[in-house]
């Protein structure tokens, strides 16, 4: 029933759609960036007034996280906008990759953010002082974890509607955040009750937070630069080409992100006294297999490889001696 229904239902896997698809998803991704940078501004905003009329340093530790946070906007924002032109003669795959290069950027203001807050905590733990206007301090935390769990929630169902990992890792460093504004909460509490130093140890604490997220950022940046997928992906395209018609086997199979849209690369192998033209169709439909199997993948070159008969050498031989170590 859903294969006759997806013959019946018009559909189209050729170039223009692909490319509304990409300038639709990439719409999406610079809404909720947007929409997040005004929240969590707004936020940062409000924090560093109370920021500087009670001189609490978890709160500044807070109120730089969120500030870092809602900036890594405009690096994903110019990626995005990147990630719309067209591919060139120079930059034959397009611009996608810019995605990655802006979890870079994101990486790097998270360790500057961390480095920051760290600083300051150890600062006013040896010098210290008494938190001013503590109600206002734990109202501010307050605001902090209400803007950061809401912009946290946006950014991760976009990002994993889209497929963006950068959108999706800049959600989980938010929902860090908001926790992270709950503990200036509980410096205030310790503040109020005449412990000095809580809240700069909170502010340590903060810093603590902030390198764990780095440390999950980083990964899933190098993930991405390293072209990793989740193997659950490859099973997925394996399963799909192993149903098509006249596929006889699977050989090698690659797949590659650039940016929020995945692209891959296979060896079917076919009878070895099909025609040509034959051989073309069984291509076509394993490429049109995954991108109906494959979750926002957008092209896909198939190579037809000949059934290998007994005693035929290896049609690929002549290569041999191309191959890396």
């Amino acid at each position: 029933m859903r294969r006759l229904t997806h013959l019946l239902t018009p559909h189209s896997h050729e170039s223009a759609g692909k490319l509304d698809s990409a300038l639709e998803t990439s719409a999406r991704g610079m809404r909720a960036l947007w929409v997040s940078l005004a929240v969590l501004g707004v936020t940062a905003l409000a924090q560093a007034v109370v920021v500087a009329v009670s001189g609490s340093v978890a709160l500044l530790g807070d109120t730089v996280h969120n500030a870092a946070d809602a900036l890594t906007a405009l690096p994903l924002a110019v990626a995005f906008v990147l990630g719309r032109r067209a591919a060139n003669r120079r930059f034959t795959y397009g611009y996608g990759r810019a995605e990655d290069l802006a979890g870079l950027a994101i990486v790097l203001t998270i360790a500057a953010s961390a480095v920051f807050a760290g600083w300051t905590a150890v600062d006013r733990l040896l010098d210290p002082r008494p938190v001013e206007h503590v109600p206002a301090v734990a109202v501010a935390a307050l605001a902090g974890f209400a803007g950061n769990e809401w912009v946290a929630r946006y950014r991760m169902r976009v990002g994993r509607a889209i497929g963006s990992a950068a959108l999706v890792a800049d959600g989980l460093h938010a929902r860090t955040d908001a926790f992270t504004s709950l503990a200036v909460l509980l410096g205030a509490g310790g503040s109020a009750l005449g412990l000095r130093l809580a809240d700069p140890v909170v502010g340590l604490a903060i810093t603590a937070a902030i390198v764990l997220v780095l440390r999950d950022a980083a990964r899933e940046v190098f993930r991405r630069v390293m072209d990793a997928v989740d193997p659950a992906l490859v099973d997925r395209a394996e399963h799909a080409l192993a149903g098509v018609p006249g596929v006889r086997g699977v050989g090698e199979l690659r797949l590659r992100w650039i940016g929020h849209r995945l692209r891959a690369e296979v060896a079917v192998v076919v009878r070895g006294d099909v025609s040509v033209r034959e051989a073309h169709r069984i291509a076509v439909a394993a490429e049109h297999a995954l991108l109906h199997a494959v979750p926002r993948l957008t092209a896909a070159l198939v190579h037809a490889d000949p059934e290998p008969l007994p005693g035929e050498a290896d049609p690929h031989l002549p290569l041999a001696h191309h191959a890396t170590a």
